[in-house]
């Protein structure tokens, strides 16, 4: 089983806590994602990354000189958004840490698809930028299937705890025989499930905390999520969304 999980816009430098076991496994394509950001003027770039000007100069500055093979952060701590101060990746155990580097896999803009504790830097590249690379009209077509390809395992079971802008990576090109579960968190109201941002966000980082601690290998395993007062509704459930409610 591999459960996909989206990557947060800030970012931060950590090459204490962890130390990184491997490199991203796309990383040719990485190149040519960096090489094209830095041949953009920073007009180009500021329109590609959609911010202000304090943004877009810090991370202009982290292109013009970043290194992708020095100084680099365990992808697992380098992200700091909401689901990753859920999350809480820095107090793991091993045998956690074990864990999350077998099943977990963080897709990527820049990166692609990264292993937890795959080294990475700082940068800023989401997945629905408009960035035509290569002749390709979007990062959806530059990557195409292969995020496809490295997420999936013999298993053939996909948990998504990514948010719609990632997960649609992977969905597009799911095959027959496949077992792909979305998970939602929300709250009732009347007879509808809806999602708040920030509430969804918090869940997803306690539930990569939860399945780590039971070492879940299954599906099924994750309905006995009960932390911050969620639980698994199974009449708004299906076999291929997990719907949990506070």
């Amino acid at each position: 089983m591999r459960v996909i999980i989206s990557p947060a816009k800030k970012m931060q430098v950590n090459a204490d806590t962890f130390i990184c076991t491997e490199m991203p496994v796309f990383m040719d394509k990485t190149t040519i994602l960096k090489n094209w950001i830095c041949s953009l003027t920073y007009e180009e770039q500021k329109k590609l990354w959609a911010c202000n000007d304090k943004i877009a100069k810090q991370n202009t500055g982290r292109f013009m000189h970043m290194e992708l093979y020095t100084n680099l952060t365990p992808a697992i701590l380098s992200y700091d958004g909401i689901q990753y101060t859920y999350m809480a990746p820095a107090v793991f155990e091993d045998g956690e840490l074990q864990y999350i580097q077998k099943h977990f896999r963080i897709l990527s803009g820049f990166y692609g698809v990264l292993k937890p504790m795959d080294g990475v830097v700082p940068y800023r590249l989401e997945m629905q930028a408009k960035a035509c690379v290569g002749g390709y009209k979007n990062l959806y077509d530059f990557w195409g299937d292969a995020l496809y390809k490295e997420v999936m395992d013999d298993s053939r079971t996909v948990v998504n705890l990514a948010s719609r802008e990632y997960s649609k990576c992977i969905e597009k090109y799911l095959k027959s025989g496949d077992r792909y579960v979305s998970c939602i968190f929300g709250e009732l109201e009347g007879d509808k499930v809806i999602q708040k941002g920030v509430y969804a966000k918090m869940a997803r980082g306690e539930m990569v905390r939860f399945m780590a601690s039971i070492h879940a290998e299954t599906p099924e395993e994750i309905r006995s999520f009960d932390w911050s007062g969620y639980h698994f509704d199974e009449r708004h459930s299906t076999d291929t969304e997990y719907v949990f409610l506070r």
